[in-house]
């Protein structure tokens, strides 16, 4: 069903998100808190299936933390939907900065509810300040990439 959806771009990393009581706000629709939480869950588990985790961060004292996101809300989202959530890394400098790009479509409708954009940097986790990735950030995230990375 989600290869038929209009992604924005192709390949998807998708999980499916049914939404219940405990995401809705008091407008009766998805709260956007929610939507920030299914964010970093999705771009956890896409991660997870790239082969990084967090273990892998704390041995490389290293971290992709947010700097900056950019969250569009298309289309109210109520009890009982339906949503595929996507993720992609659209950048990555193989340096310190990549970005994500997420879309949440309605099946129902087949039409997007919801996009948004993350830049990561790397930082060391011990001191927080910003450090070149690790060769396995750059290998996993770089290869994921379906954008033009640069060298």
């Amino acid at each position: 069903m989600s290869e038929q959806l209009p992604w924005k771009y192709t390949s998807p990393f998708v999980q499916q998100w049914t939404i219940d009581e405990t995401h809705i706000d008091h407008y009766q629709h998805v709260n956007n808190v929610a939507y920030l939480t299914r964010l970093e869950q999705l771009a956890w588990a896409h991660s997870h299936s790239l082969g990084l985790n967090f273990k892998n961060y704390r041995e490389a004292d290293r971290g992709m933390v947010i700097r900056k996101h950019e969250l569009n809300y298309l289309l109210p989202s109520h009890l009982g939907d339906e949503l595929y959530c996507a993720t992609w890394i659209t950048e990555c400098d193989n340096v310190v900065t990549l970005k994500r790009e997420f879309q949440f479509i309605c099946p129902r409708r087949n039409k997007p509810v919801f996009e948004a954009q993350t830049q990561f940097i790397c930082v060391s986790i011990s001191s927080g300040a910003p450090k070149r990735m690790p060769p396995l950030f750059r290998e996993t995230y770089g290869n994921a990439c379906i954008g033009n990375a640069s060298e």
